[in-house]
């Protein structure tokens, strides 16, 4: 895809269409960036994250929801960490549970964060991309991207 991924938003009206963009805003990443994304169960977070991990070379039908490992990793043209919050209470320390300051101290590494309304207000020292994905069932879907 030649299109490049601009802070705004989106409407998906199928999954295919939250995974392209997902994929359109990986094929923008240069290493070293962490897409916090948020939005309620079934929304599609985990199809978005695989969208972006198949534009960094990464075979999409790998990518599970590490809601219960809480993070994985994925060796593709950059590490992707892609970690889940759901399990954890919403607290400016919850990275912690994971070494969230140790991950982001990779500085080509790709993290994404599911439930990152957990974190709060933390802000990052890395290029931060903000994804909320509202919908759910088989609504369209509406993302905002923001940088």
């Amino acid at each position: 895809m030649s299109e490049t991924i601009k802070p705004e938003n989106y409407i998906c009206y199928s999954p295919e269409e939250t995974f392209d963009l997902g994929e359109k805003l990986g094929e923008s990443l240069q290493g070293g960036e962490i897409i916090l994304l948020s939005g309620g169960l079934g929304a599609g977070k985990t199809l978005f994250t695989k969208g972006v991990s198949f534009a960094l070379d990464y075979d999409a039908r790998e990518v599970t929801s590490p809601s219960f490992t809480l993070v994985n990793l994925y060796k593709a043209k950059f590490d992707i960490y892609h970690i889940d919050f759901w399990r954890l209470d919403k607290n400016p320390d919850v990275g912690f549970a994971v070494g969230l300051d140790e991950i982001l101290e990779d500085e080509t590494a790709v993290v994404i964060v599911e439930w990152a309304e957990r974190l709060g207000q933390k802000t990052f020292p890395n290029k931060t991309i903000r994804v909320e994905i509202k919908g759910d069932g088989d609504d369209a879907r509406k993302i905002e991207i923001a940088q």
